[in-house]
């Protein structure tokens, strides 16, 4: 019986971290602190983040002084769904569940025709 050369395989230490990963080294190491605080206090904060164009993260890293990341965010929206959402909104567009693409889509344009709704009311 032979012994396996072993002397090839990388130690913990000895891996690099990808390029692409890079930036996201320092977020790992951060450490994420939520707050419960008043309904009124933590809306009036999401309103000045808002007003800024900030997110109410950055808003409270502003608010204490600390450095915030000028770079700018592609701004957008997000929403989780499960695949029993996906089955419903389906339904609801006459779709398949499957039709992911086709699903955010059609929610875009819900969406939209929501605002549009709201504003010239």
């Amino acid at each position: 019986m032979t012994k396996a050369n072993t002397s090839s395989i990388p130690t913990k230490k000895d891996r690099k971290i990808p390029d692409k990963w890079q930036s996201s080294v320092k977020a790992m190491k951060a450490v994420q602190v939520a707050f419960d605080m008043d309904e009124k206090i933590q809306l009036s904060i999401r309103k000045q983040a808002l007003d800024a164009g900030l997110s109410p993260s950055d808003q409270i890293r502003d608010i204490l002084g600390l450095p915030i990341n000028k770079r700018p965010k592609r701004p957008r929206l997000t929403v989780s769904l499960a695949l029993s959402d996906y089955q419903l909104l389906a339904e609801k567009y006459g779709l398949e569940a499957i039709q992911q693409l086709d699903i955010k889509r059609k929610l875009m344009d819900e969406l939209i025709e929501s605002v549009n709704l709201s504003e010239n009311k």
